[in-house]
């Protein structure tokens, strides 16, 4: 294991826990969104997650080594965003006859998105990111106790 690969693990999962706070956000920001650039309501979308190699053929020079990893080439994995995709639901329609985006029967398109089922997706995330700025932290702390006890 290197030295960096706590804080690269710890910075992945940051990176990708930022990235869904964003998608959250602006699906809050557009739960009322009838008339986008394409047409039709804003599209709820949803961050797809993947795991990510950090570092790739790294052999282990022990036995034991060996039969403590199930995998002993791949030694450290992190997180990343595979993909951002729109949800497939169909609009919430209402009747709003007076609404400039209503059809000829006087129904409004809105996005099939809930706002309290966001914000806990968004209260989820920030833990997440919360939870690897801590990690990070504690992989600081843990190096600067050892460079304290080496006297570097």
């Amino acid at each position: 294991m290197a030295f960096f690969d706590g804080y690269d693990v710890a910075v992945s999962g940051m990176s990708a826990q930022r990235t869904r706070i964003n998608v959250v956000s602006a699906n809050i920001a557009n739960a009322k969104t009838t008339h986008t650039a394409d047409g039709g309501p804003y599209k709820k979308q949803n961050v797809v997650f993947e795991e990510i190699l950090l570092q790739e053929n790294q052999k282990q020079s022990n036995t034991i080594d060996k039969k403590l990893n199930e995998s002993p080439d791949i030694s450290l994995r992190g997180v990343g965003v595979k993909s951002i995709v729109e949800d497939d639901a169909n609009p919430v329609m209402r009747y709003e006859p007076s609404h400039p985006d209503a059809n000829e029967e006087g129904y409004v398109a809105y996005p099939d998105i809930n706002p309290v089922v966001e914000m806990v997706d968004l209260i989820e995330a920030m833990r997440s990111y919360e939870a690897n700025v801590a990690t990070f932290n504690t992989h600081k702390s843990i190096d600067n106790k050892t460079l304290d006890i080496i006297k570097v």
